[in-house]
C-alpha cells in the first residue's frame, strides 16, 4: 500500500480525530481512505449516465476574507452553457452563499461540482442531481 502526505488546517484534523474516536475509527488513514472512496463513486452512479440532468449546487464562503465570488462569477461564466440560473445572497454578517442551478450531462456537471469544490476558501458545497425525466416522482 502506497503512502499519501497530506496538509489540512489544525481545526480539520482536530475534527478528523474526534470523528475517529466518535466512530470508531483505527486512524486517520481509514477516515480519509473512505472519503476519497466515497468522493469517486460520488458520479459512478450508472443511473445518471446518458441522461439530461439538473443539479443544484449551494456554495458558502466568507465574503470578507476570500475571493471566492470572483471565482464563482468566472465558473459561471467558464460554463455558461450548464448553468442556467445562478442567485447570489448574504447569509448572516460575513457570508455569501452562491446557488447554482445546472442542466446537462453528467460528465459536465461532474467537473463543474469538482470546480467548485476546488476553489480555496469555500466554507461549504453542497449538491444534489436528479434526472430531468423523473423530476415528477421526486416528491
Amino acid at each position: 500500500m502506497g503512502v499519501v502526505s497530506i496538509s489540512m488546517p489544525d481545526d480539520l484534523e482536530e475534527r478528523i480525530d474526534e470523528f475517529g474516536e466518535e466512530h470508531g475509527y483505527t486512524g486517520r488513514s481509514e477516515i480519509v481512505r473512505e472519503a476519497v472512496r466515497n468522493l469517486l463513486s460520488e458520479f459512478e452512479d450508472k443511473r445518471l449516465e446518458d441522461r439530461e440532468l439538473m443539479a443544484i449546487v449551494t456554495v458558502l464562503f466568507d465574503y470578507e476574507t476570500t475571493s471566492v465570488e470572483e471565482k464563482m462569477m468566472h465558473l459561471r461564466h467558464d460554463h455558461e452553457r450548464l448553468v442556467v440560473s445562478n442567485f447570489h445572497s448574504h447569509v448572516g454578517n460575513h457570508y455569501c452563499m452562491e446557488l447554482f442551478v445546472l442542466e446537462g450531462q453528467l460528465a459536465d456537471i461532474s467537473t463543474f461540482v469538482g470546480k467548485v469544490r476546488a476553489t480555496r476558501d469555500t466554507t461549504s458545497v453542497d449538491y444534489s442531481v436528479h434526472p430531468i425525466d423523473d423530476i415528477g416522482v421526486l416528491s
